[in-house]
């Protein structure tokens, strides 16, 4: 038996998870061709790398099938209810910033904050006899920030592909979308709302609060936490 830590399988959050990791004396490797989610862990005995899709780490966090994960706060808080009786963070990595944000045409004039994104809900409705859409990947997320800000004619609509495109697309009137500069929303013509984002995200290693743990692995698991300063 050994401790299984979730890591993303490909891009720069895998390089960048490898790094951290190869900096506090524990180094992940890939083993394999690109298509093989094989890895290696050296520095410590007992620990064994398993590389998924971001997406996939907070399942198998909250079913207890991987012991630790690296994935984006805001995946964690989206895809788990009660995500913090699941989980726990063990600590922000740094890098993989990114914002969940809310934004609307650049032609909206009089539309900057959620107060007025309510006002102009309402006055779409009042047109157009249907309720504003909103397209994202996030609905749990952007369902509580905008009732907590008070918005109500609205509906979400599930992005498939690329969501800065849909009010181009004329499939949305607004989005919400993860973006860490800000470049392909300006570039769909679209404004981000001043108010505070719906979520700050980076990339964090998190602990399964339902994983089982032998004795064997509970000292594997303080050994570890001890190597990276938890």
């Amino acid at each position: 038996m050994s401790i299984k830590l979730g890591v993303p399988s490909k891009g720069r959050l895998m390089e960048k998870t490898f790094e951290w990791f190869g900096s506090r004396g524990v180094a992940l490797s890939r083993t394999g061709s690109d298509r093989e989610y094989a890895g290696a862990v050296e520095g410590i005995d007992g620990v064994s790398l398993v590389l998924l899709s971001a997406g996939e780490i907070p399942r198998e966090l909250a079913a207890g099938r991987i012991h630790l994960g690296v994935t984006g706060t805001d995946l964690i808080r989206e895809k788990l209810v009660r995500w913090d009786q699941k989980v726990e963070p063990l600590a922000e990595l740094g890098f993989g910033h990114a914002d969940l944000i809310l934004a609307v045409p650049s032609a909206w004039v009089d539309v900057d904050t959620l107060d007025d994104l309510d006002a102009a809900a309402a006055a779409f409705r009042s047109v157009h006899g249907m309720r504003m859409r909103i397209a994202t990947k996030y609905h749990r997320l952007v369902r509580d920030y905008l009732r907590a800000g008070g918005v109500a004619d609205y509906r979400l609509v599930d992005s498939q592909g690329a969501t800065e495109g849909t009010v181009a697309n004329l499939t949305a009137e607004a989005v919400a979308d993860i973006t860490s500069t800000g470049e392909t929303l300006r570039a769909n013509h679209l404004k981000v709302l001043t108010d505070a984002p719906i979520l700050r995200s980076q990339a964090t290693l998190f602990r399964s609060r339902v994983a089982e743990v032998s004795a064997q692995e509970d000292e594997t698991m303080a050994t570890l936490c001890r190597m990276l300063d938890l």
